[in-house]
């Protein structure tokens, strides 16, 4: 049987090596981590630094079309997502909120991205440069993102645009 003069210790030093493991990045608020963009890959994903090691990140709850895809190559739309991503985090301290599901099956952070106030995912939903792409367990901004899709859709915004 376990007491708790020996739990209590156990505990504190999961903490700490979690903590350590994190960069101590760990946001105050939870499950949230900081770093710094060090790429922009394409329109969902990027790279951050987070302490002293590299975490590519993939937005949770949206899509873009391809700048590199392996078969179809570059789809359209794909460059002026990259590019409207780019001008969102290039370079910036983001925040990298998690949601339940933390990686996915190319072992890529799974994260909604915050520069300061601004939700990325959001904003490239927002001005039509991604669309709604939801994978449970990640569910958390769902509703939000389908209506900024809505909006966006009939203003005719970025991927949206009317020829």
């Amino acid at each position: 049987m376990f007491s708790a003069t020996r739990i209590v210790p156990l505990l504190v030093a999961l903490c700490v090596v979690a903590s350590a493991w994190a960069g101590g990045a760990w946001a105050a608020a939870g499950n949230a981590l900081d770093g710094i963009v060090v790429k922009v890959v394409d329109g969902d994903t990027i790279h951050v630094r987070i302490g002293e090691r590299v975490e590519k990140v993939r937005y949770i709850g949206v899509n873009t079309p391809e700048v590199h895809h392996p078969a179809r190559g570059q789809e359209p739309g794909g460059r002026e997502a990259w590019d409207m991503n780019r001008q969102l985090v290039g370079g910036q301290r983001v925040r990298l909120e998690m949601d339940v599901g933390a990686r996915d099956r190319y072992g890529r952070l799974l994260a909604y991205v915050w520069v300061g106030d601004v939700m990325v995912n959001a904003e490239l939903v927002k001005r039509g440069y991604a669309q709604v792409m939801t994978v449970p367990p990640n569910v958390r901004y769902q509703r939000l993102f389908l209506d900024l899709q809505r909006g966006a859709r009939e203003a005719g915004r970025g991927l949206w645009r009317r020829a």
